[in-house]
C-alpha cells in the first residue's frame, strides 16, 4: 500500500507543475486588461526661439605659396537691362469637360461627352462643336483642338 501513496504524492506534484505551467501560459496569451490613467499636462509646448548662424567668409588674397604669384580679386559683372520683351494677346480658353463615352458594340464605333462652355455634345472622332474638334479619344482622357491648340483633357467624374 506504501507504493500507491508515493504514486499518488508525485501525481498530485505532477499535476500541480502542469497547472503552473498551463496558468502562466494562459496568462501571457490572454493578458488582464489594465485602465490606462489620462495624464494631463496643464504645461503648453513653447517652441525655442531660433538664432541666426553669424556667417563669414574667407577672403584668400595671399600669395601663392607654389607659384609665388598674388591672385587678382576678380572684377564685378555687371548686369545688363533686358530688353523689353512683346507681350501675346491672351486668347480666352474654353471650358471644355469630358463626362464619359458610350460604345456601339456591332460597329465599334465609340461616342463621347463632351461639355464645351456648358452645351453637352455627343461627339465621334474628327467631330467638331463650337470649333472645338474631337482629335482621339480613350475612356480615361481625349484630345481637343481649338484656336490652334492641342489639348488633353481628362474624364470628368
Amino acid at each position: 500500500m506504501k507504493k500507491n501513496h508515493k504514486t499518488y504524492l508525485l501525481l498530485a506534484v505532477v499535476l500541480g507543475i502542469w497547472g503552473i505551467i498551463g496558468f502562466k501560459f494562459l496568462s501571457a496569451v490572454n493578458p488582464s486588461t489594465q485602465e490606462i490613467a489620462q495624464v494631463t499636462s496643464e504645461q503648453t509646448f513653447i517652441p525655442k526661439k531660433i538664432k541666426e548662424r553669424e556667417t563669414f567668409s574667407i577672403v584668400a588674397d595671399y600669395r601663392d605659396p607654389f607659384l609665388g604669384t598674388v591672385q587678382a580679386p576678380k572684377k564685378k559683372v555687371v548686369k545688363r537691362k533686358s530688353v523689353p520683351t512683346i507681350k501675346k494677346e491672351v486668347v480666352p480658353t474654353k471650358s471644355i469637360q469630358y463626362t464619359g463615352f458610350i460604345t456601339d458594340k456591332s460597329s465599334k464605333q465609340k461616342i463621347f461627352f463632351v461639355t464645351v462652355d456648358g452645351k453637352q455634345q455627343m461627339m465621334s472622332l474628327n467631330d467638331t462643336f463650337q470649333e472645338v474638334k474631337l482629335i482621339r479619344g480613350t475612356k480615361s482622357s481625349i484630345r481637343v483642338k481649338y484656336d490652334g491648340r492641342t489639348q488633353n483633357i481628362s474624364l470628368t467624374e
